[in-house]
């Protein structure tokens, strides 16, 4: 049984500001209509695979169950990491996951945040892998590479064995004269990070070869517990385990590894640079995406999220505008944009975590306007949704229904409001909106108090299981 092993646990901080820690770019539409999480079940139509096994940040884990759903795709699991270990471990909790479904299934590893643009051609690897896998080898699969990236990773290949190579190899990322030569051999790929393998095999050669961070991931995932469809692994035991790659931990020690060669178009879109090289560009070589305008330029990547976006006698830069931030910057300058993150987090500013519109598992809200003692939102609520039975200490909240139908709680009352009508919360009454229709429910939601802060709730009940105030 062949089983998908989604890894969706990346922050994807060189996208800034379209990914954010808590909207990363697997969960961004960037090469098209569907996301790139969706992209990744997507191309395993075909391939007669069963359901997938998808590991994701807790944080993560509404917005990655409402991507899967509108695919009508239920996987067979989907394991929450309390913190972030790497590779090596997260996939070891999948290979646990996996055999409570299936005796010994082999397990495909996908990061969900890769472009693939020739389909058939993955696949066909993919079926070729999984001769060896079935045997009992590690399979990775190196890309052809199309240029001497120096972001990359690369694996070289040793003898021929079937469809597969020996590995002869691993290099870190090398400097550009290594590139070339790496290039020029044709002995060198890139390495992709993705792999196929038996789950009881990967976990062998994790007891053998990184014992302490095997024992720490069984033990947390016998200590999980389930939570409505999720399984949430134990943070204490967890948080215990050696933070590693699988190529680190397991593939650069063992002798059961093979490699077999990639070229479908793939891109792990690493930076601003290399989600333009993976989208189709104008005769001027510009990628441009929502309200943009540009006169006399060429090289650039623009992106308009909210507003016009012109650009005069640009070359070779990237220019992002979101509802709350923008970026500038020369594509050879684009790997630097983890350091405005990293700036951002130590100010203790919210955009490198937060975009404006903050998406929960009801729907999302706006924060369209803002000043002293007061705040205004835009609340969207899915049809059939239920927010938390909640109550404020600092502040009232006065609701205006702009689409939609809403049954509102507030104290002992319930009532329904429909469009344009409104009603007042006052401070320290508990109060609720549900969306009973099958529309999207749309309500503007005026904020006044001493404090409008998102940890001044006080979750009375909660269909989703959240803690705390802002999961």
């Amino acid at each position: 049984m062949l089983t998908p092993v989604i890894l969706s646990g990346g922050a994807g901080t060189r996208l800034w500001p379209l990914s954010r820690e808590l909207y990363p770019k697997q969960l961004l539409a960037l090469t098209g209509e569907r996301t790139l999480l969706q992209q990744t079940a997507l191309r395993l139509e075909g391939l007669g695979a069963g359901a997938p096994v998808v590991v994701c940040n807790e944080a993560h884990r509404f917005l990655v169950a409402e991507q899967l759903r509108q695919l009508h795709i239920e996987p067979a699991a989907m394991v929450l990491e309390p913190v972030g270990r790497n590779t090596a471990p997260a996939i070891a909790l999948a290979a646990h996951a996996a055999l409570k479904a299936a005796t010994d299934p082999l397990l495909l590893i996908l990061p969900a945040d890769h472009v693939i643009r020739d389909v058939p051609a993955f696949q066909k690897a993919v079926r070729a892998a999984l001769i060896p896998a079935g045997e009992g080898k590690l399979v990775t699969f190196g890309i052809v590479p199309s240029s001497p990236e120096t972001g990359y990773g690369y694996i070289q290949r040793g003898a021929p064995a079937g469809d597969a190579f020996a590995i002869a190899r691993f290099v870190e990322k090398p400097d550009a004269a290594r590139a070339e030569q790496f290039v020029a051999s044709g002995e060198y790929y890139w390495n992709s990070g993705m792999f196929l393998f038996k789950a009881r095999r990967y976990l062998e050669a994790l007891e053998r070869l990184a014992p302490q961070m095997a024992r720490a991931c069984a033990e947390a995932f016998t200590a999980a517990r389930a939570d409505l469809d999720f399984t949430r692994i134990e943070r204490a035991r967890f948080e215990t385990c050696p933070a590693d790659s699988i190529d680190y931990a397991v593939m650069e020690k063992t002798h059961d590894a093979v490699m077999v060669p990639l070229a479908a178009g793939w891109s792990d879109v690493g930076s601003w640079a290399a989600l333009a090289e993976a989208c189709e560009a104008d005769a001027h070589g510009n990628v441009a995406r929502g309200d943009v305008i540009c006169e006399d330029s060429s090289g650039c990547y623009l992106y308009a999220e909210s507003r016009l976006v012109s650009a005069v006698g640009l070359k070779d830069h990237v220019v992002v505008e979101t509802k709350d931030a923008v970026l500038v910057a020369p594509k050879d300058r684009v790997q630097d944009v983890k350091k405005l993150v990293h700036r951002l987090k130590e100010a203790g500013r919210y955009e490198h975590s937060l975009h404006r519109e903050v998406f929960r598992p009801w729907g999302s809200y706006d924060s369209i306007e803002s000043g002293p003692r007061f705040q205004v939102k835009r609340l969207k609520v899915k049809p059939g949704a239920v927010l938390s039975l909640q109550l404020h200490h600092h502040r009232a909240e006065h609701w205006v229904v702009v689409s939609g139908t809403a049954r509102i709680t507030r104290g002992d009352e319930v009532f329904l409001l429909e469009e344009n009508q409104s009603t007042y919360i006052p401070i320290g009454v508990r109060h609720r909106i549900e969306n009973p229709g099958k529309i999207a429910l749309h309500i503007i939601e005026i904020q006044s108090g001493s404090y409008l802060g998102e940890d001044d709730i006080v979750r009375l009940e909660d269909q989703y299981g959240r803690q705390g105030t802002t999961s």
